[in-house]
């Protein structure tokens, strides 16, 4: 059976895992939910995650009493009386996830919060002190902690709007505004890889007239925002495995008076259709942890969806080995751009010559 560190602890504190309504909120891919049957044989259990590969895993799983939910935010009106949320790596984050829980939480329910020493759970209390009436460690084990907490009563009714956070870019004489959620890539201000894409890509040829293009990892939607503006004509197709992210883009795209096909992918997986070009700021972590697995696989299979002399373009730290991977895949890669560490890679799909 596979589970996590933190399922691992959990486990080790079974006790406080039965309940009669549980609610578990973004937790790792595992086969944890095999144990909680178990513990709890008449309850319903509702897994809620905003990450698609994590509902991609979980969504496997066929029995009749537990419910899976992939959103921005939880909106069922079920009452839990334990709630388990794995620790986010982002602390405006786990703001967000309490205000949604206090809806669909009793004042005596019960609160576990768990993750690992290295994403920040050690300043919970600290976080949290306005939240929770009481919060105390519990267990730690496999480089993890457990808390447990009980929130403070409120009556607020949650409304996704409050927590949008709004700037404006401008770039090359382009001025655009970008929504963000807690949680969301560059959720504060423009970082230095995309900008540097950004200032390159008047030198890449894209068709002005029907041209359909992917923004690949698109997080609150900043490149496909860009491109939108300066290139009407052109048709707009963005992709995340994070829900936060795709409420983010779509409400990019809406604040900015542009249409675009929004939708959620885990790497490849919901791409079918065939794009003119492709642009990435692709994403290297996964929680705390660093991962390329989604891009590994994004980069290996990208080629049945390029239409012939379609092109790739994606910013990548420079230490990462991207572009043989663009090699293997498209028969070749140029570097386009280096700046700051980053690095431009720009490929044409020109199946003849491979």
């Amino acid at each position: 059976m596979l589970l996590t560190n933190t399922s691992q602890l959990l486990l080790r504190n079974s006790a406080l895992l039965k309940a009669k309504s549980p609610l578990l909120i973004n937790m790792p891919a595992d086969d944890l939910h095999i144990e909680l049957l178990a513990l709890n044989p008449l309850s319903d259990i509702h897994f809620f995650t905003n990450n698609y590969a994590q509902y991609q895993h979980y969504k496997k799983v066929k029995s009749t009493r537990i419910f899976y939910f992939f959103s921005a935010y939880y909106q069922e009106n079920t009452l839990h009386d334990l709630v388990v949320i794995h620790f986010p790596k982002s602390k405006q984050e786990l703001a967000f996830t309490l205000a949604m829980i206090a809806i669909c939480t009793e004042l005596d329910s019960q609160i576990l919060i768990v993750g690992d020493n290295k994403g920040g759970i050690k300043s919970l209390k600290k976080l949290t002190e306005n939240s929770f009436t009481a919060c105390e460690k519990i267990d730690a084990a496999r480089h993890c902690l457990l808390f447990q907490a009980q929130l403070s009563q409120s009556n607020d009714i949650f409304n996704i709007e409050k927590w949008f956070y709004y700037y404006q870019i401008n770039i090359n004489n382009t001025l655009f505004t970008i929504a963000t959620l807690p949680g969301v890539f560059s959720q504060a201000k423009l970082d230095k890889g995309t900008a540097i894409l950004l200032e390159v890509l008047g030198e890449i040829e894209i068709p002005t007239s029907h041209t359909k293009l992917l923004d690949f990892g698109c997080g609150a939607g900043v490149i496909a925002c860009f491109i939108g503006l300066t290139r009407p004509e052109t048709e707009l197709h963005l992709t995340d495995v994070s829900a936060l992210a795709i409420a983010s883009a779509k409400k990019t795209l809406e604040i900015n008076n542009l249409n675009g096909q929004v939708f959620a992918t885990d790497s490849l997986s919901n791409i079918t259709e065939t794009y003119q070009h492709i642009i990435s700021n692709p994403p290297f972590h996964q929680g705390v942890k660093t991962n390329y697995q989604a891009t590994e696989q994004f980069l290996s299979g990208i080629q049945p969806h390029l239409s012939d002399g379609g092109t790739l373009t994606i910013v990548a730290n420079s230490f990462l080995h991207y572009q043989s991977m663009i090699k293997q895949s498209l028969g070749h890669s140029e570097e386009l751009y280096k700046k700051a560490g980053f690095t431009v890679y720009h490929a044409k799909n020109n199946p003849a010559k491979q």
